[in-house]
């Protein structure tokens, strides 16, 4: 009999390639249960992972087994009721007779569950947005931190060795271990010579001194010059950069034209940018505003779920973002960020109105405003006034998303400069 010893290293990640073959053979059903989660999860949670259920009846594999037909023998054990001759029927269908039934009640499945880590999920996430992977790294970073002096440590790299202050540990601990000996060694020394002052140099008295003396000066030189103990290392920690705070506006046309799949690209492109406001600021306030002929300021399950409808006034939308700035998010102490989503539509007559708010009384006020018009054939009237919009401002950009696979490069070429006045 052969015996196989596998000498492999096995690190704390040796299930990793299993895993990795796992998530390649289940991409099917693990992508429907991304998307599944997407569309019901908020903006600022998407970052972490998800549980993800497969039913039992995905995870069969093909096997050999005996068909019906044939002659064979079969041992049965525990038998009382059949002896050597008797027949038995075949169960029917030809298959065995094992295996639990299901319940009257209903029918059972067995899912196996496990779960998406925070990368794994982001990577599914951003697959269908075609980004790349350097640009997936990005997104995913930790935000940048600086070393910054924190005192010293007693144990640490020797490169942090910090010698001068090794040092004055070290002195410090000889003339604390050395001054009740150098003390008993200075009265010692007085008494021996006023013992030979007084002629008595060779007596007993003398020599106890003599001796006294030899011990103390040996236990001052048994002092080390430097120990362990006085080893001092620097010390640095990580220091988040400062950073200011910042609100993110989201603005969504819901009138009739705007279907669930209009909105559904939209939230990713919300997402996107949340998290590209993230890699930024430590702090992110989110504003959802929903229109149609009216605007309201809403939660984000009601942002993206609410069924209300009606006909288009974007200026509502805009008429509520300003006031909402000047009575809670003052330009002075807030990095202001707009992102609106729309089909376009919107009346004649308003379209001028929106181009007059936005020059005059928004954009001054914001670091950037984001427009996508969202799965329009042509170009609305509002995109015709937001164009004249564009060219008076630089803290102002648009770009049109028709599908999914349209959202990360229409958000590269709305971020790619720097968004100053």
């Amino acid at each position: 009999m052969s015996s196989l010893v596998d000498r492999r290293l096995s690190g704390k990640n040796r299930s990793a390639v299993n895993r990795q073959r796992f998530l390649r053979r289940f991409k099917g059903q693990i992508r429907k249960a991304v998307s599944k989660a997407i569309a019901g999860r908020k903006v600022a949670d998407l970052e972490r992972g998800e549980s993800v259920s497969i039913p039992s009846k995905d995870m069969k594999e093909p096997f050999f087994h005996h068909g019906p037909g044939g002659r064979r023998s079969i041992v049965n054990p525990g038998n009382r009721e059949f002896v050597s001759g008797d027949r038995v029927d075949r169960p029917p269908g030809g298959q065995g007779g094992g295996g639990g039934q299901a319940s009257p009640d209903g029918e059972g499945m067995d899912e196996f569950t496990f779960e998406l880590s925070r990368e794994e999920f982001m990577d599914y996430f951003f697959e269908d947005l075609a980004l790349p992977d350097l640009v997936k790294k990005q997104l995913l970073a930790i935000p940048e931190v600086k070393k910054v002096r924190s005192g010293f440590v007693s144990q640490g790299n020797p490169s942090n060795l910090h010698v001068v202050r090794s040092m004055k540990q070290a002195i410090g601990r000889r003339l604390a271990m050395g001054a009740g000996p150098r003390e008993a060694l200075r009265e010692a020394e007085a008494a021996l010579a006023e013992l030979e002052d007084r002629g008595e140099g060779a007596g007993s008295e003398a020599d106890d001194l003599r001796e006294q003396i030899a011990a103390l000066k040996a236990r001052i030189a048994a002092v080390p010059f430097i120990d362990t103990w006085d080893l001092r290392y620097a010390n640095r920690s990580d220091q988040p950069q400062p950073t200011s705070r910042a609100v993110m506006f989201c603005l969504m046309d819901v009138s009739g034209s705007m279907d669930e799949s209009r909105k559904d690209i939209a939230k990713r492109f919300f997402m996107l940018l949340y998290l590209f406001l993230t890699r930024s600021y430590e702090h992110i306030d989110l504003v959802f505003i929903r229109h149609h002929t009216v605007a309201k300021e809403v939660d984000e399950e009601d942002f993206f779920s609410s069924r209300e409808t009606g006909g288009t006034v974007v200026s509502s939308a805009l008429d509520l973002m300003n006031e909402i700035i000047r009575e809670r998010y003052p330009s002075q102490g807030w990095n202001i960020y707009a992102a609106q989503a729309s089909d376009g539509d919107n009346w004649d007559d308003d379209s001028p109105y929106c181009r007059e708010l936005l020059v005059n009384q928004i954009l001054p006020l914001v670091q950037y405003y984001a427009y996508v018009e969202i799965a329009a054939r042509d170009p609305q009237s509002l995109w015709h006034a937001y164009e004249q919009v564009s060219a008076a401002s630089r803290r102002f950009a648009m770009q049109r998303i028709l599908t999914l696979e349209d959202i990360y490069p229409v958000f590269r070429e709305l971020f790619k400069r720097k968004a100053t006045a």
